[in-house]
């Protein structure tokens, strides 16, 4: 066992499963620890800068003019029904002006402004410059108690930051019933597999304690790497996954043992050498894809990346060091109390039939089922090939709370309160009139233009110099709607270049939400083949390395890519299109958000090879034992299927969940993620996966000189050659 023993993972189980006590206050004092410095250093929130092209330059510009940066808030008041009273929507205007005047937080209230088809009257709001919601807050107060007074007209308030704040909150609620559905879905999944109420909860626990430091760690990091809003919610998919999954490995493993007559210790020192050693490699796998979002230079990516990777390396060193330390503690507490039905069902020793009769196909007749099975999986693919970015949009938020309600009619009346171009020039000093012809020039040239709206709320800004100028210029059109994106071509393409193209020395970009939507699809597209080239070159150098060889490295990598791909078609069928959308709950944009497909691809690459390392190190181990390929891939698939099938649901379990919230992002990257781990643990495992091994033989194992492993200098012991090859490690 000396082999075995000298592994890192052996080590610190032993440590742990000998010194419980110290190893579990460890754990907890780290947890904590890493909660309380996260509460302390608080979040730093990304500004989303990068270089995606003209947007970036647009920002750039304005900028440099250093405008200030005062938000603005529209008070709506329009008819509950009928036509608008305009005296009595003037009294009201007076009346939001007097009192919004009042407020502290209020840089300026505009006059009350028609709209062009008299059926809503807008008064504007400035606030101070400021964070938090309690500069919008008592605004929106101020809101409330004039409609109470005036309940004959409606009157409502919207804005960038009334947005915001529905928004966070919204997103608040969805985390927690996300952790509301998520535990006793995987709870109920653990109890099926384990039949005792003790082993199904610890670990559910050890995958909520790694999510908990994780967000701390992820707080503190924040103030490198700063973080987006979805952060935590991609924390907890991904914690709670991976987190359930290594447990699960190492304590089916232990308990296996245990069956066998082992000791408590020396059970847990085999799980180290087998199931540990695979959750490590896995976990590296993991962190690898992870790590790819790193070279997209993109402030959603990294932060994704730094929270994912914060995760999955604590999951990884929970599993090493307090799992075996509690597994060691209860001993055979960990199978008390027991669900008498589902307790029979997980103690079954006798062989499974399921399984079995899955592979045979696989077994039988490999080539016509590699052939099937893959074809299968690439017409699941193929809506991917015609699959379209966008962001998700001011339209695509909820429609469900007041402020997006209000928003709605604000838009109807006033179509450049809704989707505009953001136009910002630089000139040098003394070409202030030629800027200023450039303007009306282009504001003669759009009136007439369809894909452009003009109802007089907004006017030029220049600088204090003179040199930087912004205008906006509206587009009735929704975000994501194609004459939106037309608009900002004619913008950029025809008329940008023959109005300020003709200012001497002028620099100017066209940004705003449509070109930030437009650039940052480009942006992903780019930068989408360097991370799946990083991806794919450093995961094949880790399979190598781990099974010494080259065949099932390759055979990894292709098979991920089959899952990933399916994933695509699934979800570009789903959701660029209408059908799904009584059954998800949401209203399609006709594409797919912008920073999915790359996110998408690393976490399945990585998640997949949780199932794809325990599976292939199993069937090793039995070709270690000298059993024949085609028999040890029928023994390692069928042995590992309780427990992989059981993490392969709580993972689906928890993504489902990210399925039901609110936001388009968060429904699509919860069905991707879902379908991948279901076709990865369903048809890759039992039929691609099989087939191949069945059909490559020996030349599984195959690897040049270099690659193979060493031989031992000291032959095994004769009298224990079994205990010897049991812990023979897989890499």
């Amino acid at each position: 066992m000396s082999t075995a023993r000298g592994q890192l993972t052996v080590r610190a189980a032993r440590w742990s499963a000998t010194h419980p006590w110290r190893a579990i206050a460890m754990w907890v004092v780290v947890v904590v620890a890493c909660f309380a410095l996260g509460n302390m250093t608080g979040t730093k929130e990304s500004s989303n800068e990068g270089d995606i092209g003209e947007v970036t330059r647009a920002d750039n510009i304005v900028k440099s003019g250093n405008f200030p940066d005062h938000d603005v808030e529209s008070v709506l008041i329009t008819p509950k029904s009928g036509t608008l009273d305009q005296a009595e929507a003037n009294k009201v205007a007076g009346v939001v002006t007097e009192r919004m005047r009042a407020l502290g937080g209020v840089a300026e209230v505009a006059q009350p402004i028609l709209s062009p088809k008299k059926d809503a009257l807008i008064v504007r709001v400035t606030l101070k410059d400021g964070d938090g919601d309690d500069r919008v807050q008592p605004l929106l107060d101020t809101t409330a108690k004039v409609q109470q007074d005036y309940p004959g007209l409606r009157v409502e308030e919207v804005g960038g930051e009334s947005i915001d704040k529905a928004l966070s909150e919204t997103l608040g609620e969805d985390f927690k019933r996300a952790e509301i559905f998520s535990l006793p879905v995987t709870l109920i999944i653990l109890l099926l597999a384990f039949g005792a109420l003790i082993a199904a909860a610890v670990p559910l626990v050890l995958a909520l304690s790694a999510v908990a430091a994780a967000i701390g760690l992820s707080a503190a990091a924040s103030q490198l790497v700063p973080a987006v809003d979805a952060v935590n919610s991609v924390i907890l998919l991904i914690g709670m996954a991976v987190g359930v999954d290594y447990s699960l490995f190492y304590l089916r493993r232990e308990r296996e043992e245990r069956a066998k007559g082992r000791g408590h210790v020396d059970a847990v020192e085999i799980a180290a050498a087998t199931s540990g050693h695979a959750v490590v490699v896995s976990g590296t796998a993991v962190i690898i894809s992870m790590a790819g979002l790193f070279l997209a230079r993109d402030a959603v990516f990294s932060s994704f990346a730094v929270g994912s990777i914060l995760v999955v390396a604590v999951a990884v060193v929970g599993s090493l060091t307090v799992l075996p330390a509690i597994l060691a503690k209860l001993g055979r507490w960990v199978d008390r109390p027991r669900i008498p039905l589902v307790w029979r069902l997980t103690a079954n020793k006798t062989n499974p039939r399921l399984w079995p009769t899955l592979l045979k196909p696989a077994l039988k007749h490999p080539i016509a089922t590699l052939l099937v099975s893959v074809t299968l999986l690439l017409a699941i693919a193929s809506p991917a090939l015609g699959m379209t970015l966008k962001f998700p949009g001011t339209e695509d938020l909820p429609r469900d709370t007041a402020v997006m309600k209000a928003y709605d009619r604000l838009t109807a009346a006033f179509p450049s309160t809704g989707t505009a171009h953001e136009v910002a020039v630089r000139a040098p000093a003394g070409q202030q009139a030629a800027v200023q012809a450039a303007f009306a020039e282009l504001s003669k040239r759009i009136q007439s233009d369809k894909l452009f709206a003009q109802d007089g709320l907004e006017e030029p800004k220049i600088s204090q110099d003179g040199r930087v100028a912004v205008f906006e210029v509206a587009t009735p059109y929704e975000g994501g709607s194609q004459q939106a994106r037309d608009s900002l071509t004619k913008l950029r393409k025809e008329l940008m270049p023959q109005t300020f193209g003709k200012v001497q020395g002028a620099e100017y970009a066209v940004g705003g939400f449509v070109a930030a939507d437009v650039d940052y699809a480009a942006h992903t597209r780019s930068k989408l083949p360097l991370v799946i080239g990083f991806v794919l070159l450093l995961t094949m150098i880790v399979m190598m390395v781990t099974f010494r060889s080259v065949v099932v490295a390759v055979t990894a990598i292709g098979l991920n890519l089959l899952s990933a791909g399916a994933a695509y078609g699934v979800v570009t069928a789903v959701f660029q299109n209408t059908w799904a959308e009584g059954l998800l709950d949401f209203r399609s944009n006709g594409a797919v958000v912008s920073w999915l497909p790359l996110f998408l691809f690393v976490v399945l690459f990585g998640l997949s090879m949780d199932y794809h390392v325990f599976v292939v190190s199993r069937i090793r181990e039995a070709v270690l034992r000298g059993v024949p390929t085609k028999q040890a891939v029928a023994e390692g698939i069928t042995g590992s299927a309780g427990v992989v099938t059981s993490a392969a649901a709580v993972m689906i379990g928890v993504f489902a969940v990210f399925a039901t919230l609110s936001t388009l992002d968060m429904k699509q990257l919860g069905v991707g993620l879902a379908v991948a781990i279901l076709i990865d643990a369903t048809i890759i495992r039992a039929v691609v996966l099989p087939s191949i091994m069945t059909l490559l033989g020996d030349a599984n194992w195959w690897a040049p000189k270099w690659l193979r492993p060493k031989p031992a200098k000291h032959a095994a012991p004769a009298a224990a050659p079994e205990e010897e090859r049991e812990l023979t490690p897989v890499g």
